[in-house]
């Protein structure tokens, strides 16, 4: 699902300690969920106090197709510009099929950005298509 997945729900905890959600481009990066953002932005802000998260990421169009995962965890924050080009690379081979873009002329772009690295502690899953044979 992960492999399919367009966007995800990405849930920190805002300064009140409400819940902020947020949905979210992701690549995967070595089976990890990769994501990049802002570094002034206040996600990021959020993780700095808090780096605990939880991620939703769904699909299905009516109930018997509902199904979702739960990623619960820590977010490592980077802000190392070669990272951060190397999540825009990725984001942009995903979501626009481009291959090969100039990173030096990224870099000033990249330096105003943080990459969000999620370390999973736990999953959960449902699929409602599995309900039809029970």
């Amino acid at each position: 699902m992960l492999e399919t997945a367009r966007t995800a729900i990405l849930v920190t905890i805002g300064p009140d300690g409400v819940p902020d959600p947020t949905a979210m481009w992701f690549v995967i990066d070595d089976g990890v969920v990769v994501m990049r953002t802002y570094a002034k932005s206040q996600k990021v802000r959020n993780l700095e106090r808090d780096p605990r998260v939880a991620v939703l990421i769904e699909d299905g169009e009516t109930y018997d197709t509902l199904r979702g995962l739960q990623l619960t965890g820590r977010i490592a924050l980077s802000r190392d510009v070669d990272e951060v080009l190397d999540v825009v690379e990725g984001l942009a081979r995903k979501y626009q099929g481009v291959d090969g873009l100039d990173r030096e002329a990224l870099r000033d772009y990249a330096g105003k950005q943080a990459v969000l690295r999620l370390q999973v502690e736990r999953t959960v899953s449902w699929d409602h298509a599995k309900l039809a044979s029970q």
